[in-house]
């Protein structure tokens, strides 16, 4: 599979809507907006982040838009964050998303953090390099209730 990043199209946006309201990956992301099939606040969101001086990319495999992917944050502070359709899950689509996406902004330290029950997306993590450096709490929308979670750091 030919996985590519581009920069964010409009015409992007409706797949991008449609993946962040699939229950199963709502729940597995678990750090998701308080509601996510708010259209209205979507698009602000969209607005706002394509706005700013944030890197963000679209995910394209063998073509077809199956995902985002971004560094966003203040400098020496910045996160990488990523959303990939289930349908592609544990087909390589994200580890190769994510280091592409790390080849275009090659400052370090870079961080990540993830719900800590979700083993898919920390193999992705470490497959690129980060390190799992803390453990927090937090509230997740998705899930309604406070979760562990896995601060990783990519230094190199």
């Amino acid at each position: 599979m030919d996985v590519e990043l581009r920069e964010v199209h409009d015409s992007d946006l409706p797949a991008f809507y449609r993946q962040m309201n699939d229950p199963e990956a709502l729940r597995m992301a678990a750090f998701t907006p308080k509601d996510p099939a708010d259209r209205d606040a979507f698009d602000a969101h969209w607005s706002r982040i394509r706005s700013s001086a944030d890197v963000l990319r679209t995910i394209l495999a063998d073509g077809d838009v199956v995902g985002s992917a971004a560094v966003y944050g203040e400098p020496g502070e910045r996160e990488v964050t990523y959303w990939v359709d289930r349908a592609y899950w544990g087909r390589g689509v994200a580890t190769a998303a994510l280091r592409g996406l790390l080849t275009e902004v090659p400052e370090r330290p870079l961080y990540a953090r993830t719900a800590a029950d979700n083993e898919g997306s920390l193999r992705v993590l470490t497959k690129c390099g980060f390190e799992v450096r803390a453990r927090a709490r937090g509230f997740a929308n998705a899930r309604g209730e406070e979760i562990d979670e896995l601060v990783l750091t990519l230094l190199g």
